[in-house]
């Protein structure tokens, strides 16, 4: 049994916790934008295939006091590379640096990567080479405060990535995200699910793929561990196979999402598809005013990442989207809970229904809140 530490967004420690928990992970403990825990190589296929709020899952080698590029190299050399790799693995390097005396992180992880091969090269005449895009063995290197965590990467490409959604420049919220909020929220299929502001449909396929036990990792190509010396091609397929034998044929309620621009509705549809639930959801064009429960539908869950007004002089424009927001709910869904994701308290406000509780977490850099409202 190996320690590993699970990475996600701040504020979803907890509800990766409650994830690593329930797919048998020992000493689960969360931290600071991560979560630590215990588990055999089988945890951590696990976790890559299953895990819908972590970014990645890191096993630390070593770790210790770096006070400069120096220090760094001979503490990346103390590590014996023969029992993690040999000459033949490609390799790679991601580091992130943070108030330390090592201020680039492209120079730290080149110090890294001498190191190892430096070592190689010594004792067998042989250097691996280096892979960024899909290499054997991936490093993580953290460097906080002169602390620096050594870790092999078992996923790479981050999980987030779930290979739905086409690279956007300006994502309202990530796959992991979306999740986390559905999770935290207790959304697991049985009630209805329903995005009147639905964008690129990011919480309508993370709700059916939640709804229909479907893992996020389940058809993705490829993860770092398969370049691990204890990597078990069986195992692996062992996991999937069974994690495949166990997805529904459709969710007990489809998840609808509407908007009011076409582009949006176009873009939902595309990644609904491209996730394989194109199906299995509904999705309509729709303005927020006229968005209606349908006909004998039990109250369910609505959720809504509406705009932040970031930017100058926008509050003021959205503060009748977000009063709308309120009255149509209160109107028309009687029973039904609400929770918007937004980053503006003032906005939130003017949402005008009972406040059940608010929730901080990060979008990005952007400190933001889950607002939960009651009605009826």
């Amino acid at each position: 049994m190996h320690v590993h530490f699970a990475t996600c967004a701040r504020g979803l420690e907890p509800i990766l916790a409650g994830e690593l928990a329930g797919i048998g992970a020992a000493d689960v403990e969360p931290g600071r934008g991560g979560v630590h825990f215990r588990g055999d190589i089988t945890t951590v296929y696990r976790a890559n295939l299953w895990l819908r709020t972590a970014v990645r899952v890191l096993r630390p080698v070593n770790e210790g006091h770096v006070p400069n590029t120096d220090a760094l190299y001979e503490f990346v050399r103390s590590i014996d590379w023969s029992r993690v790799m040999t000459p033949d693995h490609t390799l790679a390097v991601d580091c992130n640096v943070r108030d330390s005396a090592i201020t680039h992180s492209q120079y730290a992880a080149r110090r890294v990567k001498d190191a190892i091969c430096d070592q190689f090269r010594d004792r067998t005449g042989r250097r691996p080479s280096v892979d960024t895009e899909r290499p054997m063995i991936g490093l993580n290197l953290h460097l906080f405060r002169n602390h620096a965590v050594l870790s092999l990467d078992s996923s790479w490409d981050s999980l987030h990535k779930r290979g739905y959604r086409p690279i956007q420049s300006r994502a309202p919220i990530n796959e992991a995200l979306a999740a986390g909020i559905l999770l935290h929220l207790g959304y697991d299929g049985t009630a209805p699910l329903v995005d009147f502001m639905c964008g690129s449909g990011t919480f309508l396929v993370e709700g059916c793929w939640l709804a229909t036990r479907r893992p996020p990792g389940l058809t993705r190509k490829w993860f770092s561990f398969y370049g691990w010396p204890d990597f078990d091609p069986g195992a692996w397929a062992r996991e999937r196979d069974e994690a495949r034998a166990g997805v529904l044929a459709k969710p007990l309620f489809p998840p609808r999402g509407s908007d009011v621009r076409q582009d949006a509705i176009d873009f939902a549809v595309g990644n609904a598809k491209s996730a394989g639930v194109g199906h299995l959801v509904k999705v309509t064009k729709e303005e927020l005013r006229k968005a209606r429960p349908e006909p004998n539908e039990p109250p369910g869950l609505i959720v809504l990442n509406p705009p932040y007004g970031e930017r100058l002089g926008e509050e003021e424009e959205l503060i009748p989207l977000y009063r709308s927001m309120g009255e149509v709910v209160g109107e028309h869904w009687p029973g039904w809970r609400l929770a918007v994701f937004t980053s503006n308290d003032r906005l939130a406000r003017r949402v005008k229904l009972p406040v059940v509780r608010q929730t901080p977490l990060f979008n990005g850099a952007l400190a933001c809140k889950v607002w939960e409202y009651k009605n009826g």
